[in-house]
């Protein structure tokens, strides 16, 4: 039996995260702290689909992992996984210092940025949850 409650509070977290990535690009904030905040919100917009399943979720923040075990539910092309991996390395490289001394070119932020609210809304799309009800809980 689905567990829409459980999805829709991981797609809720998600939105957090998505609209604080959006508040930070607009006022041109740091590109490696947007980067964060889309990588955490991919994430959990990919782990909605196993919590409306009650499947485990793995303790993984590569994205390309994550989508492996959600493509019965939402199919990405090339592009997309490609994203998925400038995503994932947000998380691995922008976390913590690593002898990185550029921060993320803004272009490619805003493509990510903008392939999370898509994914966003897909996946309140298909698992039908009112992004509205969503948005509106902040």
């Amino acid at each position: 039996m689905p567990n829409k409650a459980t999805a829709r509070e991981w797609l809720e977290k998600a939105y957090h995260n998505l609209s604080s990535a959006r508040i930070l690009y607009d006022a041109d904030h740091y590109t490696d702290t947007i980067g964060f905040e889309l990588q955490q919100a991919i994430e959990k917009i990919l782990k909605s689909f196993l919590a409306c399943e009650n499947k485990q979720i793995k303790k993984t923040h590569n994205l390309i992992e994550v989508y492996e075990l959600v493509t019965d539910h939402i199919r990405l092309d090339e592009s997309k996984i490609r994203i998925l991996g400038i995503a994932t390395n947000y998380y691995t490289h922008e976390r913590y210092p690593v002898g990185r001394l550029e921060l993320p070119p803004r272009k490619e932020t805003k493509e990510v940025l903008d392939f999370a609210q898509g994914l966003f809304e897909k996946a309140c799309q298909i698992l039908d949850v009112d992004q509205q009800e969503i948005k509106k809980s902040v």
